[in-house]
């Protein structure tokens, strides 16, 4: 079953490409049919910038418990003092 379900967010950072690094804008969140994973399903992540075109991207594909335990670990990380303290400075600026 296809679940043609899909998000967009916003993201201001960076990813490795093939190339080089690249400016990341935006990241695509699905969980559907992998291209490349040995999976039915998968968690599906484009970290992308349209502004450079369709190559700008970095696809990831992760079973359904490697993307849980990822989400697990970078609430550990931004659980972090030093992650709050950015937060914090962030929100000031």
């Amino acid at each position: 079953m296809c679940t043609w379900l899909s998000q967009q967010v916003e993201a201001s950072g960076a990813a490795r490409g093939v190339a080089d690094w690249m400016r990341v804008t935006a990241v695509n969140v699905m969980y559907d049919h992998p291209v490349s994973a040995p999976y039915d399903h998968a968690l599906l992540l484009d970290f992308i910038n349209p502004s450079q075109g369709v190559g700008a991207r970095v696809g990831i594909e992760l079973s359904a418990s490697s993307a849980r335990e990822l989400v697990r670990a970078i609430e550990v990380a931004l659980a972090s003092t030093e992650a709050k303290a950015d937060l914090v400075q962030q929100s000031n600026h």
